[in-house]
C-alpha cells in the first residue's frame, strides 16, 4: 500500500510538472490573480488585513482586526488544479484555503487549509500540510523566498506540491465545492500569481 501511494505521488508530481509547462495562459488555465490591481476584482476582502499591490504582488503585513484575514474568490470551484506563487517572511502564518463553503467564515472546518506556517508549534500540520486531513513529514520551509504551491483536488482526493515536490496526499469529502481564500495571519505575506484549471 505504501508503495502504491509513493507511485501515485510520483505520478502526480510528474503531472504537475507537465501542467506547469502549459500554464500561464496554457489550455484550460484561468488566471485569478496576476499581480495587478485589476485582477483583485476577482476577490472579496474578509477581515482587516492591509492588502495592497506592490511590485507586481498583493501584499499584507498587518491587520486592524483580530484573527486571520482573507482574499476570497468570487467564484466557487469543485475539481481543479491550482498554481500559486507566494512569498512569506520566516515568521508568517498564511495559507491557501480551498472549497470554502462559507465565504464569511473561513477555517479548516468549512474548507481545507493548505498551510504556510514555518514556525507552527506542531510542525506536522505546518507548511505543506492540509490541516485536519494530511500531516507533513520533514516539513519544508517557505520563508524568505518565492515559492510555488500546486494543489490538486478531484473528488475526495487532494495532493499538494511545494516547489515541485509532493508534500502530502489525503482524502476527505465533507467539503466538495467552494471558494478559494488566500490567508493573512501574521508576518509578511505576498501572492504574485494564482491560476486555476478546472478538471
Amino acid at each position: 500500500m505504501k508503495r502504491l501511494c509513493a507511485i501515485a505521488a510520483t505520478l502526480l508530481a510528474v503531472a504537475f510538472t507537465v501542467a506547469g509547462c502549459a500554464g500561464s495562459g496554457g489550455p484550460g488555465w484561468i488566471t485569478l490573480f496576476d499581480g495587478t490591481e485589476a485582477s483583485l476584482a476577482n476577490w472579496d476582502r474578509v477581515g482587516g488585513a492591509n492588502w495592497r499591490i506592490e511590485n507586481g504582488a498583493v501584499v499584507a503585513d498587518k491587520s486592524t482586526t483580530k484573527g486571520a484575514s482573507y482574499l476570497v474568490s468570487k467564484n466557487s470551484y469543485k475539481d481543479f488544479m491550482i498554481r500559486a506563487e507566494f512569498w512569506v517572511s520566516e515568521d508568517a502564518n498564511s495559507g491557501i484555503f480551498i472549497r470554502c463553503t462559507d465565504r464569511n467564515k473561513i477555517n479548516s472546518i468549512t474548507g481545507y487549509e493548505v498551510n504556510v506556517f514555518d514556525q507552527r508549534p506542531d510542525p506536522s500540520y505546518g507548511t505543506g500540510a492540509i490541516i485536519r486531513v494530511a500531516m507533513v513529514k520533514n516539513m519544508p520551509k517557505a520563508g524568505g523566498k518565492w515559492n510555488t504551491y500546486e494543489i490538486y483536488a478531484k473528488g475526495p482526493e487532494m495532493t499538494i506540491s511545494l516547489n515541485g515536490a509532493v508534500t502530502v496526499s489525503g482524502q476527505d469529502s465533507k467539503n466538495p465545492e467552494g471558494a478559494i481564500a488566500l490567508q493573512y495571519g501574521k508576518g509578511v505575506v505576498k501572492f504574485r500569481k494564482v491560476e486555476i484549471k478546472p478538471l
